[in-house]
């Protein structure tokens, strides 16, 4: 399986790595990478690979494979490293840490919201939350109270439990679409300081204050009691 960086450290863009694998599509798959793979609504990661020649292949969009392997797509016709070969790929920056602001900042939209989420999706310039709630909240109280809560720059942290653990406190699940990623034994929390606690396998940034200025800029009604919150920057 595919050696996960960025859940260490969500601010490495660049790996030495070893290709250990070719798919038929024209993928590639490394012992490492610190590309986010697309899941629970981020977008997979952009960038560069480069073999040993300074020869560079522009990579696609990374995505899971059937034995959660993470494979980076080529292009077509492009000249790929062979199954050994050293090499170094680089994501692209600025989307992700885009990404990663955004997504912290839907982290808090589920505070100031504090019902089940149903949905949700992370852009560079905009994402949502999908709750189940019957009433319409107010736009400008929402931006207010995501303001203040930035304004604390609380650090942002994770930290393990076991599969045991988190079943036995089912109340850190908020999502109801996408359930945390069970079965290895152990499951990912990112806790907000005196804000928030949940699973989660995004990359977020490190403290509150990185996120900006955001603000909530439609509601919709998706169904009964199905409500849609976009927020973008601001």
């Amino acid at each position: 399986m595919t050696g996960l960086l960025f859940r260490a450290d969500a601010y490495l863009a660049e790996t030495p790595a070893t290709v250990v694998g070719l798919t038929e599509a024209g993928g590639l798959v490394l012992d490492r990478t610190v590309f986010y793979a697309a899941a629970g609504g981020q977008p997979g990661d952009t960038g560069t690979l480069r073999r040993a020649d300074g020869v560079e292949i522009a990579l696609g969009p990374a995505a899971y494979d059937g034995e959660r392997n993470v494979v980076h797509p080529a292009p077509p016709g492009a000249a790929l490293p062979a199954v050994g070969e050293a090499v170094t790929v680089r994501l692209d920056w600025e989307p992700r840490y885009r990404r990663m602001r955004m997504h912290t900042a839907l982290h808090l939209l589920s505070v100031a919201l504090p019902f089940p989420v149903t949905g949700g999706a992370i852009g560079e310039a905009e994402g949502r939350l999908d709750f189940d709630l019957p009433e319409v909240p107010d736009k400008d109280e929402l931006t207010a109270r995501l303001a203040e809560m930035i304004a604390t720059d609380a650090p942002v942290t994770d930290r393990w439990i076991t599969d045991e653990e988190l079943l036995a406190n089912p109340g850190l699940v908020k999502t109801m679409s996408v359930r945390p990623p069970m079965g290895t034994g152990r499951v990912r929390l990112v806790e907000i300081a005196g804000l928030d606690l949940q699973p989660c396998g995004g990359t977020h940034v490190r403290r509150l204050g990185e996120i900006g200025a955001v603000r909530v800029t439609r509601i919709e009604k998706k169904g009964q009691i199905n409500r849609r919150v976009r927020l973008a920057f601001a």
